[in-house]
């Protein structure tokens, strides 16, 4: 099994991702993206799906145009673990790019 953070790792993580927030309420982190436009947004959730799929640990999103929000949690650990601090880190990697 999974298990979550610690408080302390929870606080170091939105430390090392400045721009990453935690819905306490949901239990995940989050981040708006906005994009030149549509077909940005698009090709980095496609750049996100293909590395989720590899990780089997998939986001929670939403996309309106060019506006793009993604949550991160573990379900198994009822918060946030390292799993979503590992794709945290790789989307910061894709939207550098």
């Amino acid at each position: 099994m999974i298990g979550k953070l610690k408080e302390t790792e929870l606080a170091a993580a939105l430390k090392a991702h400045p721009q990453w927030e935690y819905d306490a309420e949901r239990r995940a982190f989050y981040r708006d993206f906005l994009f030149r436009d549509f077909s940005e947004a698009f090709a980095i959730m496609t750049r996100v799906a293909l590395e989720a799929e590899k990780a089997d640990h998939h986001p929670e999103w939403a996309n309106v145009y060019n506006r793009l929000t993604i949550r991160l949690t573990t379900h198994e650990a009822n918060g946030v673990s390292k799993r979503d601090v590992a794709m945290m880190a790789a989307i910061e990697d894709m939207v550098r790019d």
